[in-house]
């Protein structure tokens, strides 16, 4: 049987640990409830630009606009959103399985990834894929300014013909407990009418076709946000869940350690009777 020293300085060591993992919960907490209204907020104005395309796109010729003409997708690129840090679950790890499994039925020598988020990176990094572009350390300062940069950067390249088909992998919040994970058809420009579209046939003042190519890159870049703001809740949610689970584990291992405590305890205490006993016999024999 253990050492009761030992089981105690074993107790103390993962209490300590419980108070650092309740902490993090907490803070998981409070930066869930400010990313989840952000996103919250911009999901309906991502909606709206999106239905307004929608609207406008049968109308115009497609062809008149990169970002919108269809050519063969013989080089692709990923754009792969994960976090910085760890002790998230499996929030990481679900993401980064899914979007290899993708990348490899794409064919590895055809596709180039964009990392948004260390963890991809250093994933993608050491196991000889070809990242041609990553973003780290932001998620803290988290602003519109980032998805600007990054749609830019994205659109740039497409532009330049790096790459005809892009799509972005990323985790979509639910709930606390749920995320779930999506692969976003970005560019070429490709949207699919939403059943509760409320357009009505407007008349459009400068051109139709002039709207689109205005609202076109506000809408990637609008895109970018929401899938920043989508990937940071969950991030944050399953950071919560998985300090949640590590909290109640530590306190079920310490119950354990308790009790066998209590037992070596007991054990040690009865020993010593048993041997006062022994000694007072041998003494009156």
């Amino acid at each position: 049987m253990a050492n009761l020293k030992d089981i105690r300085k074993r107790i103390g060591t993962i209490d300590s640990i419980r108070q650092v993992t309740r902490a993090m919960k907490l803070v998981a907490a409070a930066k869930l409830r400010r990313a989840q209204g952000n996103m919250e907020q911009a999901r309906p104005y991502a909606r709206r630009i999106n239905d307004v395309l929608n609207h406008l796109l049968p109308d115009i010729d497609r062809g008149t606009h990169q970002l919108l003409t269809m050519r063969p997708a013989k080089k692709k690129a990923f754009v792969v959103l994960t976090s910085d840090r760890g002790l998230c679950g499996s929030f990481n790890t679900n993401i980064l399985k899914y979007a290899q499994k993708v990348i490899d039925e794409a064919g590895k020598d055809q596709s180039q990834l964009i990392c948004i988020g260390r963890k991809g990176y250093d994933y993608f990094g050491k196991r000889g894929y070809d990242v041609v572009e990553h973003y780290a350390g932001f998620w803290k300062d988290l602003s519109f300014n980032h998805a600007i940069e990054m749609a830019d950067a994205v659109t740039e390249r497409y532009l330049k013909g790096e790459f005809d088909d892009v799509r972005v992998i990323y985790n979509e919040f639910k709930n606390v407990a749920q995320q779930e994970i999506v692969e976003f058809h970005y560019l070429p420009l490709v949207l699919e009418e939403e059943d509760d579209a409320t357009i009505k046939d407007y008349l459009f003042e400068p051109t139709k076709d002039e709207v689109v190519k205005s609202l076109v890159p506000r809408h990637l870049t609008v895109q970018m946000w929401r899938f920043l703001l989508e990937s940071n809740a969950a991030e944050q949610a399953a950071r919560m869940t998985a300090m949640e689970a590590a909290t109640d584990n530590a306190g079920e291992l310490i119950d354990n350690l308790r009790l066998e405590y209590n037992k070596a305890r007991q054990s040690a205490i009865t020993t010593e009777i048993l041997e006062v006993v022994s000694g007072a016999e041998a003494l009156a024999e």
